[in-house]
């Protein structure tokens, strides 16, 4: 009554409903594993507690202290044995053993994952940052102002970079001569970002023959990103047969300079050094020491921005905190970053501060901030 083919049908549809509950299970299983563990009620709030009270005063939190304050009504018994469960599960920790609780790693990120309320920026303060960064038109002096509002207002490092320009479409390429044996390269890109470059070359070019070159350039060039120009700039140019000055060879071996980005993303807009030593971490050397370090070399600053493990909060940044740096160096700090974008080319914004940041603010000044910058910008 029924085929060969009917059969082999059946036996497909077995299999794919055995395999749909068996990744289902495991989609299951994954979930559960991620949140290790579900807290209940009472434990979600002492943790907030605990965490909100640690990052305002920066000293350890006590069950009797929490009991006297808190608006659960629980003996200073029972909290007790909240923070024994939350310091098992690895949320909180004591760093003596008279001493309070105070947060782990693993208790900032739950907290900013799953406790923490965002407060938003009032009218005010809003008004306040637009009106600071609609007073510059330059955009290097943009972002050194955007820094500085950043650290002014969060009081902590801030740091802005640069845009980076690999991603960029080329729209304009222009030869300029500026001496006998100079010519000065601007690239525009899409949006209206624009990079100069000084050239020296070692034999005079005549203007007709400068414009001819830089016409060819435009036909070859315009539409395809730096990296793409940088990456493939020999290969494009090669048909050219014009080049009696040689300017062209000049342009082939340096196109990893003319056409990279990476000393414009080395560059680093630092603000709120001045806030330093309010916050109390950074009256340990390590610290300190740690702070300067990354200051005085904005390679290093760069670096870690750029090739730092973040992890996305769920609330429009990205969030490093302590250990989740690939950074050792970083473990007692935590980093908020957020992309500002102009086209196709984009930069960073971010705040670098001790674990014990206030992030329900800090977040949403990043997020601000940004996109105000890339409004601005563009």
């Amino acid at each position: 009554m029924f085929s060969g083919k009917s059969e082999w049908h059946g036996e497909f549809f077995v299999k794919l409903i055995k395999n749909a509950y068996f990744n289902r299970a495991k989609s299951i299983f994954l979930q559960f594993k991620s949140m290790e563990h579900e807290l209940n009620e009472r434990e979600r709030e002492i943790l907030r507690y605990v965490i909100c009270r640690f990052i305002e005063s920066a000293a350890p939190v006590a069950s009797r202290y929490i009991s006297k304050h808190h608006y659960l009504e629980l003996s200073a018994a029972t909290i007790r044995n909240v923070l024994s469960d939350l310091e098992e599960m690895g949320y909180i920790h004591h760093p003596h053993t008279s001493a309070g609780s105070i947060p782990t790693d693993k208790g900032y990120r739950y907290f900013v994952d799953w406790l923490m309320e965002i407060q938003n920026l009032s009218s005010h303060e809003k008004g306040n940052i637009k009106k600071q960064l609609v007073l510059v038109s330059e955009a290097n002096e943009l972002l050194k102002e955007a820094a500085r509002l950043l650290g002014s207002i969060s009081h902590q490092l801030s740091v802005v970079s640069s845009l980076h320009l690999s991603a960029g479409i080329l729209e304009r390429i222009e030869l300029v001569s500026i001496a006998s044996h100079r010519i000065l390269v601007v690239l525009e890109v899409k949006s209206g970002i624009i990079k100069t470059i000084t050239m020296e070359i070692s034999v005079e070019i005549s203007l007709p023959s400068l414009l001819q070159l830089n016409q060819y350039l435009n036909e070859r060039l315009c539409g395809l990103t730096l990296q793409t120009i940088r990456d493939s700039f020999a290969e494009r140019v090669k048909d050219y047969d014009s080049d009696t000055s040689g300017l062209l060879n000049t342009f082939i071996r340096s196109a990893d300079r003319i056409f990279d980005d990476s000393k414009e993303r080395e560059k680093l807009h630092i603000g709120g050094t001045q806030s330093l030593l309010e916050q109390p971490e950074y009256g340990e050397p390590d610290n300190i020491r740690t702070i300067i370090e990354l200051i005085n070399d904005e390679t290093v600053l760069s670096n870690v921005i750029e090739s730092a493990e973040i992890m996305g909060s769920g609330k429009g940044v990205a969030l490093a905190i302590g250990e989740e740096h690939k950074n050792a160096k970083l473990k007692n700090y935590s980093i908020i970053l957020k992309t500002y974008k102009v086209g196709e080319v984009y930069g960073t914004i971010g705040i670098l501060g001790p674990k014990r940041m206030n992030y329900a603010k800090v977040i949403p000044l990043v997020n601000y901030v940004a996109h105000e910058v890339s409004t601005s910008l563009s």
